[in-house]
């Protein structure tokens, strides 16, 4: 109860993506993959089309981390995230046991921007 306390305290609703991300460059963390798992309702830190708040923050960690990768998990996914996607950010929509997969595959960079097309030729036509 007293983190349920502490949860609704902070009011609002909505997820601020980037707060774990400054804590970790407050901090000067080190690492090379962070993974975020939201309900997608992370509107809280838009920046009204100058990106947002997760991408400075991720911005800020990669000059430390160069080779980090940054997975964003939105179990509801929506037309917009927080992260652009690129060669050191995933963003996967939805959830599922594969998501394991392409995390890892992710993780050891076999993930590409040809992957998807591979997978999809890859399927036998009846």
């Amino acid at each position: 109860m007293t983190n349920a306390s502490r949860l609704a305290s902070v009011g609002g609703g909505g997820t601020n993506c980037s707060a774990p991300l400054e804590l970790l460059n407050r901090r000067k963390a080190k690492g090379d993959f962070v993974i975020f798992v939201s309900d997608y309702e992370s509107w809280v830190d838009a920046g009204g089309g100058r990106g947002t708040a997760t991408m400075r923050e991720w911005t800020a960690f990669k000059q430390r981390n160069s080779n980090a990768r940054l997975a964003c998990i939105d179990v509801q996914p929506y037309r917009t995230v927080q992260a652009i996607e690129r060669e050191d950010i995933l963003n996967v929509g939805g959830f599922s046991d594969q998501v394991f997969d392409v995390i890892s595959e992710f993780a050891r960079g076999e993930l590409n921007a040809d992957h998807w097309i591979g997978v999809i030729e890859s399927v036998a036509l009846l």
